[in-house]
């Protein structure tokens, strides 16, 4: 057992936490990542579709700006989100992008003159203006009313990863892989470092600094079904709950409409930004019957939705998987496929032994290139409930990003292509916070406290090793998926959450009577599945709690017995505390301020259940509108007006306009 110190201490190696870790290292901070794998591992590299920013390079993305894509990013959270958060990443996405590609990254790039492509399952041509020759270029992606995912093919995540990844090498930053981190060091609400358990050894290190960033991801593998790594399973936003950190919106969870079946594999929007369509098992385009406006290109939320209603019409395809959709991109051609959709492609080869280019029909009457999908657990919304600065709003100097913070970006739903642009986005200005942050606090650490929790921790593993019970970790791990899956799922009901509660609960009892085969203190599986299992179920726990008490649809979250947006009653944000004495979350609620916002609730287009409006909305709604002809009338432009509706505190340098083609810094 031993004590190394930082100043900051970063628990996560993805997109967020390497973003984070070289802004503080240009500082000259001393940094620490720790991470489960190596970092060009993470699972931010299993990104395929793209980054959005408001660039309006292309001729589809002509007149876009941060307005729209802030517009789209809270119409699209179903007005869950901080819009105060929402602003700051719109304005700094272009900004981050640029930088990305100044670090090599290959963005495709437009190319000037005539294209031809695919809107609405149409062959369109567009041509592209000889200013934006070799501009970054975009591709649709739903629900946004611009082109704006910027990206590399359909490995878009891969590319940024390991471009962070690299320039991080010119900085002298300590990378401790195959190490976890499994317990927060707090004293008085103030985190002063972690835990740490070197994966192959064994050896329990307390890693101390000023900051500590959590950047472990999203919990997608309590459920059954997801297209998240394993590594993914919520543990690192365990450890913080443990210690007294707020969660916030742990039941919003979305579902990504397009995973290959049975592999779980995620096959990305871009498919269907490009072109691509989904159809029944008649061969039908299914998605315009819901959804005329927006079709097959409906937020993500929606069109899961819509899948599994058409499956329970009797329209699914019979498979000994199960029932399925089918995703047709035959139409976009093998030349476009093999060029920007080529990892696609091999993915459905490998693992389903499709060629997507295949248009000849089989025995079945069937297209061959047909590609069998189904909505699967993707991403979490819920997570850290941190301030727009990334700090947590209960523990000082504890910080989070990307998906494992309720930063809050995304509300109760995510757009496409927002994600990976969180990771970067907020690692530059959560990063910048830290090197604040740090720059004002002094790293005073008591190594008798800090001794005495190494050797708690250690007594616990130990006492996991000699534990006489008769359970398997494995299949309890199993039942939670499968509870999680069937009750706390796409669609939920009072009736399947509270047996998902209660059975939640069984297993927490039934998790303390594991049986760890294997005594090592090493290279142990099982014990790291033990000790990861106890946080997956308190992570469970809220998330089914939290839809239980959340008596109402909104966004990915979706109650059949409660088909409305409630905006009179749950415009908030749902926070968790952890309830020692009672080993579950203590439940409260965050009102979001509609006087505050920038743009007023409204119905977002797909309420099948329709909207409870709150009072304030037709109030607001007014003064945004009389705030706006005034400063119109006085010749205001729009960063003045945005300014004085909704203003927002952001570094200068992050903060300052983006350049556009054709219209500079309007």
């Amino acid at each position: 057992m031993s004590i190394k110190n930082s100043d900051v201490l970063i628990v996560g190696a993805g997109l967020a936490g390497l973003r984070v870790a070289l802004e503080c290292a240009r500082a000259g901070l001393k940094t620490t990542v720790l991470s489960l794998v190596p970092p060009k591992r993470s699972h931010s590299c299993a990104a395929q579709g793209g980054m959005q920013a408001s660039l309006a390079s292309s001729t589809m993305g002509e007149g876009d700006n941060e307005d729209l894509h802030f517009a789209d990013t809270v119409i699209g959270s179903d007005w869950g989100c901080d819009q105060i958060v929402a602003r700051m990443f719109a304005i700094t996405a272009p900004k981050a992008v640029r930088e990305l590609a100044n670090m090599g990254v290959a963005w495709s790039r437009v190319s000037a003159g005539k294209k031809y492509i695919i809107i609405n399952a149409q062959k369109t041509t567009i041509e592209e203006k000889n200013t934006s020759h070799g501009l970054i270029n975009a591709r649709d992606f739903g629900a946004t009313t611009k082109w704006r995912t910027c990206y590399t093919a359909d490995a878009t995540g891969h590319s940024m990863l390991y471009a962070i990844a690299n320039e991080l090498l010119k900085y002298d930053v300590e990378i401790l892989d195959r190490t976890e981190a499994i317990k927060l060091i707090c004293d008085d609400d103030v985190c002063k470092g972690v835990v740490a358990r070197n994966l192959i050894s064994g050896e329990l290190v307390a890693h101390t600094a000023k900051a500590v960033l959590i950047a472990t991801g999203g919990y997608g593998r309590i459920y059954k079904h997801s297209t998240n790594a394993v590594i993914c399973d919520g543990s690192g936003l365990g450890m913080a709950y443990e210690a007294g950190a707020t969660l916030a919106n742990m039941e919003a969870v979305q579902f990504h409409p397009t995973v290959l079946v049975p592999s779980g594999i995620l096959l990305t929007e871009g498919c269907r930004g490009d072109g691509g369509v989904l159809r029944d098992v008649d061969g039908v385009r299914f998605m315009s019957e819901y959804e005329p406006r927006h079709k097959d290109l409906a937020s993500r939320d929606v069109v899961s939705a819509r899948i599994m209603q058409h499956i329970k019409r009797a329209k699914g395809v019979d498979s000994i998987h199960g029932k399925h959709v089918w995703l047709d991109i035959t139409m976009l051609g093998k030349e476009h496929i093999d060029k920007n959709l080529k990892d696609v492609k091999e993915i459905c080869k490998n693992f389903a032994d499709i060629d997507v280019t295949d248009t000849s029909i089989d025995e079945n009457g069937r297209c061959k290139g047909y590609i069998p999908v189904m909505p699967m657990q993707h991403f979490c919304m819920g997570g850290l409930r941190t301030k727009p600065s990334g700090e947590s709003v209960k523990i000082t100097g504890l910080f989070s990003a990307g998906e494992a913070a309720c930063w809050d970006l995304h509300g109760f739903n995510r757009l496409g292509g927002n994600s990976v642009a969180e990771t970067v986005v907020a690692g530059m200005i959560v990063g910048d916070e830290i090197i604040k942050f740090c720059q004002k606090t002094k790293n005073v650490v008591d190594e008798n406290f800090v001794l005495q929790i190494l050797k708690q921790e250690g007594l616990k593993i130990q006492n996991m090793l000699e534990n006489k019970g008769n359970e398997n970790v494995h299949e309890l791990k199993s039942i939670l998926g499968e509870i999680m899956w069937e009750r706390v799922g796409i669609f939920r009901d009072e009736t399947g959450l509270k047996q998902a509660v209660n059975e939640i609960k069984t297993l927490q009892k039934r998790a303390k009577n594991i049986k760890i085969t294997s005594k090592n203190h090493g290279i142990n599986p099982e014990l790291e599945e033990t000790y990861r299992l106890d946080k997956m179920l308190k992570i469970a726990l809220c998330v089914a709690m939290g839809a239980l008490n959340r008596k109402e649809s909104r966004g990915a979250h979706k109650r059949s017995d409660y088909p409305q947006r409630d905006d009179k009653n749950f415009l908030n944000k749902t926070l968790f505390s952890y309830d020692t004495d009672k080993n579950e979350p203590k439940i409260s609620y965050e009102i979001l301020d509609i006087m505050s916002m920038e743009i007023a609730p409204k119905e977002r287009g797909y309420e099948s259940g329709g909207v409870t409006k709150h009072q304030d909305s037709d109030k607001r709604e007014k003064q945004i509108q009389k705030i706006t002809k005034e400063l119109k009338a006085q010749g205001k432009n729009r960063y003045e007006i945005q300014d004085a509706i909704m203003p927002f505190r952001l570094d200068e340098k992050f903060k300052a306009p983006n350049e556009r083609v054709g219209v500079g810094y309007e």
